[in-house]
């Protein structure tokens, strides 16, 4: 074998094993690699209670509940809705009807027990992730997203 030989040999084999090291790592990754898990999806997935993931969606409408640091509210995606617990200090502009993704897990009652919570950051801001889920549930066909909408009338 020449010198070019050996050398092509040993990049194709190195690129080989490269493709095979990502191709493991996604596949160990396969179900965190998603930002998040609207209502809907966390109920066809069947996700077992104590497993950490993200949950988004909209905060249900009459749904926050507030006792000092404890505070209950729901995430919707209008065709399913998921109880929250969360205790701590929720981002200033938290309310009914905005966006959310929650970090966290389920208990076995089907309740979701947040560590942390995370809220639109303007007056017209949803994560792209909970609009396209919205928007492919056919409940959200664009323009400003529904509380928004309804904040402007």
């Amino acid at each position: 074998m020449t010198r070019k030989q050996r050398r092509a040999v040993f990049i194709l084999a190195s690129l080989f094993i490269l493709a095979v090291a990502v191709g493991l790592v996604l596949f160990a990754l396969r179900d965190t690699i998603v930002f998040f898990h609207t209502p809907t999806e966390v109920v066809q997935r069947h996700i077992p209670p104590g497993q950490r993931f993200r949950l988004g969606g909209l905060v249900a409408a009459g749904s926050v509940k507030r006792d000092g640091l404890d505070v209950s509210f729901a995430v919707t995606d209008s065709a399913n809705t998921i109880p929250v617990t969360y205790r701590g200090v929720l981002p200033d502009l938290f309310r009914e009807g905005q966006g959310v993704v929650t970090e966290g897990r389920l208990d076995a009652a089907g309740r979701f027990t947040a560590d942390s919570v995370l809220a639109k950051h303007d007056e017209t801001y949803m994560p792209p992730e909970v609009a396209k889920a919205l928007k492919e549930q056919g409940v959200w066909k664009g323009g400003l997203p529904p509380a928004a909408a309804a904040e402007k009338k």
